[in-house]
């Protein structure tokens, strides 16, 4: 969706309201509901959607009045940015819309996790995701490889920007691709990883791209990732911890999240594969030494993901359940120093891509 198209949503959203009011009807906004109960797993795709339930929110209603402010206020703010060419942070958008409303003693928003809500339903009721409205989240993301990109009219050279890397913006959309040079991508949940690779140049060697994040993958980072592989056909593979949590963030990249389930097409990867670390792994190089055991929430969390629709009739990936309930212990990344400084690109990841062992 284009800017203009962006400004346009937001009038309109401004003029229904107007409408309403000079009808005499009590203003509202329809928003689709962001809940389980709305969400469902599209096996032809792979990958989750939401779908078509709404709620009204009434501006006179007790209940509603709060949330309906909130929101109509985050649409002013991102027609104002709009207009004004300017983007504001997530954190900076909370202090914007922070403020008490005249002849009472209630602000409008008291935690950010209100403005990060209210950006949310605008983003469902436009249609159009927060990068495009001019709000930005914190950057948390790295990359390097032998790709060339024009930012803001900056020609930036991933291959030539030291130990750090190329720090990934929270808003990828205009960045323009000038040459890609790779035949596949590597995801890690863990920059420490990232610099041990990155030092190696293993992006060099086995003409890849590696990227992270730290935990989670943050939209731009997973953003980026749907950009190269769907624009130039890169494979993506995820390297994570062996642990549930490392499953989850496979499966986000992999399949999308319930919370952004609508933006599911332009984030979710279905062709994802997990590189590692999986419980064979544990065996295959000698890491049952580094196992830490596993806490009752790891056990609930496990049991929680084996469940989960696309998990739950794939036989290797049950396979691999089993086997981490028998280890009843989980292995972080970093183990795999204790087999060499440089194990990880000389090693663990050229067998795991020449052999082709991913779990999909």
């Amino acid at each position: 969706m284009s800017k203009d198209n962006t400004k346009k949503k937001l009038e309109k959203l401004g003029k229904d309201l107007v409408n309403q009011i000079g009808n005499k009807i009590n203003p509202h906004v329809e928003v689709p509901i962001r809940a389980l109960s709305n969400i469902h797993f599209n096996k032809q795709k792979r990958m989750l959607e939401m779908k078509s339930a709404k709620s009204k929110r009434f501006f006179f209603n007790v209940a509603h009045v709060r949330k309906f402010v909130q929101t109509t206020e985050a649409a002013a703010v991102a027609k104002e940015l709009l207009e004004a060419d300017k983007h504001l942070s997530l954190r900076q958008t909370f202090y914007k819309i922070k403020r008490t409303i005249p002849g009472t003693n209630i602000n409008i928003v008291d935690e950010q996790s209100e403005s990060n809500e209210a950006i949310e339903d605008l983003e469902l009721i436009t249609g159009s995701p927060r990068e495009k409205l001019n709000i930005n989240a914190n950057k948390n993301g790295s990359v390097a490889g032998k790709v060339v990109v024009e930012d803001r009219g900056d020609t930036i050279d991933w291959s030539r920007l030291g130990s750090g890397g190329w720090a990934i913006p929270s808003n990828v959309e205009n960045i323009k691709f000038k040459k890609v040079n790779a035949k596949f991508i590597i995801y890690m949940e863990k920059a420490a990883e990232w610099e041990t690779l990155h030092e190696d140049r293993i992006w060099e060697k086995l003409n890849c791209i590696i990227m992270c994040s730290q935990g989670q993958a943050t939209r731009g980072v997973r953003r980026l990732l749907k950009r190269l592989h769907d624009e130039f056909k890169l494979p993506v593979y995820v390297l994570v911890d062996g642990d549930p949590w490392g499953v989850y963030i496979y499966s986000v990249i992999k399949y999308g999240s319930i919370s952004l389930a609508h933006m599911s097409d332009s984030l979710a990867i279905p062709s994802a594969r997990l590189i590692g670390l999986t419980a064979d792994d544990v065996e295959k190089y000698g890491l049952k030494r580094h196992l830490i055991k596993f806490k009752d929430i790891d056990k609930k969390r496990i049991k929680q993901i084996s469940n989960y629709e696309w998990f739950r009739d794939n036989k290797p990936w049950q396979r691999q359940f089993t086997k981490w309930k028998k280890l009843n212990g989980k292995v972080e990344l970093a183990a795999l120093t204790a087999n060499g400084l440089s194990f990880m690109s000389q090693t663990y990841l050229p067998e795991k891509i020449k052999k082709k062992e991913f779990l999909d």
